[in-house]
């Protein structure tokens, strides 16, 4: 197994990165959410960015029967066009790399942001079918990967990089990757946020090592820190969004506004049922998927 050591950065959060909520709204710069029907969207979707961020590729994929979002990224400035997936899903995995070839693409990783209980990762599939291919999860998620990642690690592709922050709280192991905050990087900065923070809501804490607490303290020091227009891009939804910013889900996440003991009894009220992928997925997901066990 391998751990990524390219360069380590910390990640220090402003003493009052818990009461950013109980600003007035006025004083937080709010974009327009995008509102897409997932009944009429596209399983494909190119986000145009600024100018400095023509070097990246990006694709945003769908998976309708666990609403979950696979994220496809590429450095196509580099010669060697390097790629990865983020939550790629086990029945759209051909779909993936059919586009990742299309594309003329070299995808060096499939990354998790945490051990999914909804549907299989497709990770351990796309080893089997694209030669090269490493998988990634954190060390902390418990599970097996070619490689483990940390907080304050760097995943690059290219030119560009994806920053590793430790999000618990939905599971003990969730991370979400945040693209540079260099000249030479994207602009804005996009938020890969897994299960931790959803446009407009947040995962479940009552499994897999979940916390309340934790989670709550995971959004606000690690993501609501970051500037407002970051693009929130998370690996679900439910309601038709596809993308968020920092800056909206400060002001109207329903849940994330509140302070740590409202939201505590918010996430204890839920009354959500068991997930019904739930045991087939998690033992298939801590060995990388159900059709690699020996990785």
């Amino acid at each position: 197994m391998q751990s990524l050591r390219f360069l380590r950065i910390p990640l220090f959060s402003p003493p009052n990165a818990l009461f950013f909520v109980s600003q007035p709204p006025h004083l937080l710069p709010v974009k327009s959410i995008s509102r897409i029907s997932t009944k009429n969207f596209s399983s494909q979707m190119e986000l145009s960015l600024s100018s400095s961020s023509s070097k990246l590729l990006f694709r945003q994929l769908f998976e309708k029967d666990s609403s979950t979002y696979t994220y496809l990224l590429a450095d196509v400035s580099h010669p060697d066009k390097p790629a990865l997936l983020i939550d790629p899903v086990d029945k759209t995995v051909d779909r993936d790399l059919n586009l990742v070839r299309e594309l003329g693409l070299k995808l060096v990783y499939a990354m998790n942001t945490h051990v999914h209980a909804d549907h299989v990762t497709g990770t351990g599939l796309i080893k089997s079918k694209f030669p090269g291919a490493k998988s990634v999860i954190s060390r902390a998620s418990g599970s097996k990967a070619d490689v483990f990642i940390e907080p304050g690690d760097r995943i690059p592709f290219g030119d560009l990089f994806l920053e590793v922050r430790a999000t618990p709280g939905h599971t003990s192991g969730c991370v979400t990757y945040v693209t540079g905050d260099e000249p030479d990087q994207p602009h804005p900065r996009m938020a890969f946020t897994g299960d931790a923070l959803l446009i407009r809501g947040c995962g479940r804490t009552d499994f897999q090592g979940g916390s309340s607490k934790q989670l709550y303290e995971s959004v606000h020091s690690q993501i609501f820190t970051l500037p407002k227009d970051t693009l929130i891009y998370p690996a679900h939804d439910y309601k038709g969004f596809n993308v968020s910013t920092v800056g909206e889900e400060i002001v109207y996440n329903p849940r994330l506004t509140k302070d740590l003991e409202e939201f505590k009894k918010i996430m204890e009220n839920l009354n959500l049922p068991y997930p019904k992928m739930m045991d087939i997925a998690v033992p298939a997901n801590l060995v990388c998927g159900l059709q690699d066990p020996t990785s």
